[in-house]
């Protein structure tokens, strides 16, 4: 019981994550296309509002189980991701926090593979592309 416990709450986690990321994106789009843009991507409010989508899609997949472990990797691929576009190597002499944002992502991308071995547990919506 506690490890169905643990999991459901890693889920409630990563989707509140998820759910918080799109929230932001959706207040201020306009926001997040400038640091988009900043970061050099062309298309800046195109990409903001894919993501923003993309990380609903995310947080719901992870709430309800449905096709997790897909999500779980995607998640981890889209999260070193942004950690190079927009907290790489780069950014480090301008401001040193920047690494510890960088390094986060990759704390996050483990949880993110530990999810997508172990699976959604009990009370999940099932339905994987990969089993």
């Amino acid at each position: 019981m506690a490890r169905a416990i643990a999991i459901i709450v890693a889920r409630i986690i990563f989707s509140f994550i998820f759910f918080m990321a799109a929230g932001f994106k959706f207040a201020d789009i306009g926001a997040t296309a400038g640091y988009i843009a900043a970061a050099g991507f062309p298309m800046a409010k195109f990409l903001a509002w894919i993501a923003a989508f993309f990380e609903i899609a995310l947080a719901l997949a992870f709430i309800t189980g449905t096709l997790f472990t897909e999500a779980s990797l995607l998640a981890g691929i889209y999260v070193i991701f942004l950690a190079f576009a927009f907290h790489g190597p780069s950014h480090w002499q301008q401001n040193q926090a920047e690494f510890g944002f960088f390094v986060d992502h990759f704390t996050f991308l483990a949880g993110l593979l530990f999810a997508a071995v172990h699976g959604p547990e009990k009370w999940a919506l099932r339905y994987n592309l990969l089993k």
